[in-house]
């Protein structure tokens, strides 16, 4: 019995291929249809004693129609992300909307855990901003990531 490896070239492959054409380069390298880079940057601590807390700086750059702006930067505070969960969760009750990076009671401020932090904050937006129906059905979504003056009251 002969066993053929599953990476090796078969006729049929070979054969579908007959009717398609080479991509030009153009086409290799042109701006997608639609893209949605979303970045979590530059960790910043203010305050003092209990007043303490740090905020992220959200890039979001994109051409998806339902954003208003193809380039944006804000800064947001972990509370600031924990409103706006709640709040997406609130209104789009047929997504499941994943769980932000945990709380943290000590350490909260040394280096490791403000990167491992910032690292969650980044896979919770991108997860979020990605998905089809909050793109085109959140209101609180474009405003999050891109408006500077959001503010979590005027949704609650």
């Amino acid at each position: 019995m002969t066993t053929v490896s599953p990476f090796a070239r078969s006729s049929a492959f070979e054969d579908s291929r007959v009717g398609m054409r080479e991509q030009t380069i153009e086409e290799m390298y042109s701006v997608p249809e639609s893209f949605l880079e979303i970045e979590v940057r530059n960790p910043q601590t203010h305050g003092f004693g209990r007043k303490m807390y740090t905020d992220y700086e959200i890039v979001c750059k994109t051409n998806i129609p339902a954003f208003k702006l193809r380039h944006s930067l804000v800064r947001r505070r972990y509370s600031d992300f924990e409103a706006f969960r709640d709040i997406l969760e609130r209104e789009s009750t047929r997504v499941n909307i994943p769980p932000l990076p945990g709380k943290v009671f000590t350490n909260r401020f040394s280096d490791e855990v403000i990167e491992s932090r910032r690292e969650g904050l980044e896979r919770f937006l991108s997860v979020v901003a990605g998905h089809p129906l909050l793109q085109t059905g959140s209101k609180v979504l474009c405003a999050f990531l891109q408006d500077p003056a959001w503010d979590k009251s005027q949704w609650l």
